[in-house]
């Protein structure tokens, strides 16, 4: 069995790819075009699978352009082929919408039934109902509906070629909006819902996570992850007895709108909100009888879409990167009917996942992938544009995402850590972007390593810029659980003080020399607070601190500056082995890494917290009843079951521990 596939490099095309490799036999033969090279042979290395065979060819060409010498010696050879290259994008203009998604679909029809295949895989979209009300089955097509976009319009009229003019077996597959991976958050580019994350981010960083906004209904709308669309096509497309049938690939259930956009607020840590006026308020009574034309989710939708809405939205929320059309088609006018689907599938495990059990890794993956405010800013390019970044920790978490941002900006990051092959997923990461990027593995609690690594840094690279100490450890025990390991105080130091002392006094010379240089140290709010537990890792990050101090005022002369951030609680892998912190707030790795950003462009001597500042006054004013309140926050916080050598167990004082952290946000307890 072998199957020839469009779109291969895009978004779900891609992910069919991978399906197709672990559960099928035979060649995958991917169209690409000669432009496009290198990014398939990025994917290839990605699937590390011979069985992966590129075609050279182009969507708007006859036959896909593909040689005809190659089409005559796989003809009756292909037994699917996937047709997913299209346009998938409510912005894109009439033109460009003809020559992907019809033209471009004749192409690749015309092209299967050379190759005489098995059966055409046609990838169409819920737009080909247009603005039908109503129930939408699976077996309805043509039923008038008004087709309010070109995107809606060339839908419908892909699907109709395919319909009306294959000469082979067919099958239509017709997902909803599709989001990213919901176990990974994977995507590639910023559309449907996630037009509307930058807004959320402004909102999360603006107001407290608890003031209600006042939303409007905007009716529902149907969001399904990648990787239920990919699995579900594979599957449908080999079960037998299904040709000349389409398959909805949505969400049973029709999710408001203001549900979904809160869900994303919730995994973001923004305000949510309300609804004082929907459809339970406007279907019911008297209100009832209001004709549909003149109910409020019309008008507003009507008024969305006109022109004069539309010019006035690009220049409101335009402003956010929210396109008007994007506004305009937030939710659906009819509910989509995937009974069928659903009994297809049946038996297989594979079922939509409910977008409350993702929505957080959707959110975080673009927040340290997607997000381009920081590429955006204009000091922050100014700053680090041809800059030499040197980010200790780089592998993961709060390092890898400053290094995704410093090269956004222009920078370039030089990541340094233990394990190479993380480094060369982010440096890959990095490069596909555009963006450049140098590798140094080092064991930070190495001295020797540290040294050389510096000796390398200073022959290999033409400045160096910035320093950001971020490796770091972490230990979380109590002194009653300390007296057999002293070892625990003298890793965090080696690490987190000497370390990174060691890093900054072997780079020194280099920066004297450049008569320049800014140190950022990661360090902890532990250290205004004082923390129960945290004595050996408060400890080193305060001698860091002092350290950093003392040395800034002899060296401020020679144009070399140091910022300390007291960084509140991360959500990092580091904090991962303390379950107690899994109902903890926290900020992400993406907010940290902004902080570090802002270290690099702006210079403060000290970048604190509200809290932290509050607890280092409470030390200076009223220790006594400080240790008190810590003592307190000592008992209702225990050992973690890591820490005592036993098996985890449910704390009967989790609901005390969830309203002290509330109230203490961001503090390692």
């Amino acid at each position: 069995m072998s199957y020839f596939v469009t779109g291969a490099t895009g978004f779900i095309g891609r992910h069919l790819v991978e399906e197709l490799l672990e559960h099928r036999e035979g060649d995958v033969f991917v169209l690409v075009r000669e432009g496009s090279r290198a990014r398939i042979e990025a994917l290839m290395r990605h699937w590390d699978s011979p069985r992966v065979v590129p075609v050279t060819g182009d969507l708007s060409q006859p036959d896909l352009g593909v040689d005809p010498g190659w089409v005559r010696e796989h003809a009756g050879q292909v037994d699917h082929v996937f047709h997913l290259a299209a346009i998938y994008d409510m912005t894109a203009d009439d033109a460009t919408n003809d020559a992907m998604n019809v033209d471009g679909t004749r192409h690749a029809l015309a092209l299967a039934e050379a190759l005489d295949a098995g059966c055409f895989h046609q990838v169409s979209s819920v737009a080909a109902a247009g603005d039908f009300r109503g129930v939408f089955d699976e077996t309805m097509f043509a039923e008038g509906q008004h087709l309010p976009s070109p995107y809606h319009r060339t839908k419908h009229e892909s699907e109709r070629i395919v319909r009306e003019e294959a000469t082979v077996p067919w099958r239509v597959y017709r997902p909803a909006i599709v989001v990213g991976h919901s176990q990974t958050g994977a995507m590639d580019k910023i559309d449907g819902p996630y037009y509307f994350f930058p807004l959320l981010k402004l909102l999360r960083d603006a107001l407290p996570a608890w003031l209600p906004l006042v939303g409007v209904d905007l009716g529902d709308t149907n969001v399904v992850p990648v990787d239920y669309v990919a699995s579900a096509m594979d599957h449908l497309a080999h079960l037998p007895g299904r040709d000349g049938e389409a398959f909805h690939l949505v969400n049973p259930e029709p999710q408001p709108v203001v549900d979904v956009i809160n869900l994303i607020c919730a995994a973001a840590g923004a305000p949510r909100f309300a609804t004082p006026i929907d459809r339970r308020v406007t279907s019911a009574g008297l209100l009832g009888l209001v004709p549909r034309a003149l109910r409020p989710s019309t008008l507003v939708g009507a008024a969305v879409r006109s022109a004069p809405g539309r010019l006035l939205l690009d220049q409101t929320l335009g402003r956010a990167g929210i396109p008007a059309e994007v506004l305009g088609h937030t939710s659906f006018t009819a509910v989509f009917d995937s009974r069928r689907t659903e009994k297809a599938l049946a038996g297989s495990g594979i079922a939509v996942p409910d977008l409350e059990s993702y929505a957080r890794t959707l959110w975080t993956y673009w927040e340290d992938h997607l997000d381009q405010t920081t590429g955006r800013d204009r000091a922050t390019r100014a700053a680090l544009q041809d800059k030499h970044v040197v980010i200790t920790g780089a592998s993961s978490g709060i390092g890898q995402v400053t290094a995704l941002k410093v090269a956004q900006a222009g920078g370039i990051p030089v990541l340094v850590a233990r394990g190479k092959d993380k480094l060369e997923e982010t440096r890959a990461m990095i490069e596909m972007r555009g963006g450049r990027a140098h590798v140094y593995t080092c064991d930070l609690s190495d001295l020797e390593a540290i040294d050389r690594l510096c000796e390398q840094l200073g022959a290999d690279l033409p400045s160096i810029d910035f320093v950001v100490n971020n490796a770091g450890r972490s230990i979380r025990r109590s002194v009653r659980l300390s007296h057999d390991r002293f070892h625990d105080f003298e890793r965090t130091m080696q690490l987190n003080y000497f370390g990174a002392v060691r890093l900054v006094m072997g780079l020194m010379p280099v920066m004297q020399r450049q008569k320049s240089g800014h140190v950022v140290n990661v360090s902890s709010i532990g250290v205004q607070t004082n923390p129960p537990r945290f004595s050996a890792y408060v400890a080193s990050k305060a001698a860091l601190d002092s350290w950093s101090n003392v040395v800034a005022s002899e060296v401020v002369g020679n144009g070399i500056t140091f910022t300390n951030i007291h960084m509140p609680l991360v959500r990092t892998p580091m904090i991962a082995p303390t379950k107690l912190y899994d109902k903890f707030p926290t900020i992400s790795p993406a907010q940290a890494a902004d902080v570090l950003v802002r270290a690099m462009v702006e210079r403060p001597h000290e970048i604190n917290t509200a809290l932290g500042n509050v607890g280092a006054v409470a030390h200076t004013v009223a220790p006594k009843a400080t240790f008190r309140l810590l003592n307190m926050a000592y008992h209702v916080f225990p050992d973690s079951a890591a820490a005592k050598g036993e098996v985890p167990e449910a704390g009967s004082r989790e609901s005390e521990q969830i309203m002290l952290a509330k109230v203490f946000k961001g503090v390692h307890w």
